[in-house]
């Protein structure tokens, strides 16, 4: 699903007041009740939203969407971070990446570089960028998820600590207004947790649906990431928390 500019007013609407009416809902957009429960029933299909009694909120902080829609979720945007993502990174350079779908983008952004050394341990981005014969890459050793690819598991840090790269470029699912960065599944964070640990420096992916969004599993914080690649400016009540953690925000054309 592909947000339209109201229904992204709406999703921000109900970040801020956790749970709220459908009533009030329209008096803000300045829409009729049937636009937002239609915005809502869309929504709620791609796990962006859920209804409750009297009124929508956030859905749990328990589970992720499903990979396939992920995959078509925001993908403009997510192509445009994965262009700027591209365009800064130098020929010849070591990375390793994570699992994500941005991620995923930005594998496919860097079709053309030479002379990059990359270690991933997402099948996908091994398979995008093993077509690339400038490029090697190294895919870690662990348990394989069917649902979208990702190597995740002991063996598969352990792999990952072997080595240390020029850049980590990792996804993540939630930046909470603390600056805490989330996810859904543990042991995919220990492993992003490892990549962070073993890149010099470290890139976050990230469009603006990512903002206030709720995960359970905490992987790391702002402070620990250098540039935070994006598709649109910040919220304003991020703008001192990403100043506190020195973020270099770039914001994709």
């Amino acid at each position: 699903m592909t947000l339209n500019p109201r229904q992204r007013r709406l999703l921000e609407a109900v970040r801020q007041k956790v749970t709220i009416s459908v009533e009030e809902l329209a008096q803000q957009l300045e829409v009729t009740p049937q636009t937002v429960r239609r915005d809502v029933k869309q929504m709620e299909e791609a796990k962006l939203l859920a209804r409750y009694h009297g009124g929508v909120g956030l859905p749990s902080s328990v589970e992720n969407i499903d990979y396939s829609q992920r995959q078509t979720l925001n993908s403009e945007a997510k192509r445009r971070i994965a262009k700027a993502v591209a365009e800064h990174v130098p020929q010849g350079c070591s990375l390793l990446i994570n699992i994500g779908t941005t991620t995923e983008e930005v594998a496919r952004a860097l079709s053309h570089h030479k002379g990059l050394h990359v270690v991933t341990n997402n099948l996908n981005v091994a398979a995008i960028l093993a077509d690339n014969a400038d490029c090697e890459v190294i895919v870690a050793g662990g348990v394989v998820r069917g649902r979208d690819r990702g190597i995740v598991g002991e063996a598969t840090i352990d792999f990952i600590r072997q080595f240390k790269v020029d850049i980590g470029i990792i996804g993540i699912s939630s930046i909470d207004e603390d600056g805490s960065l989330r996810d859904f599944d543990a042991r995919e964070v220990k492993v992003a947790q490892a990549i962070i640990e073993q890149s010099r420096e470290v890139w976050l992916v990230a469009d603006q649906d990512k903002f206030g969004r709720k995960a359970l599993v905490r992987m790391a914080d702002l402070a620990q990431i250098d540039v935070l690649f994006t598709d649109a400016q910040p919220p304003a009540r991020m703008t001192p928390v990403l100043r506190e953690a020195k973020v270099k925000v770039v914001v994709a054309p």
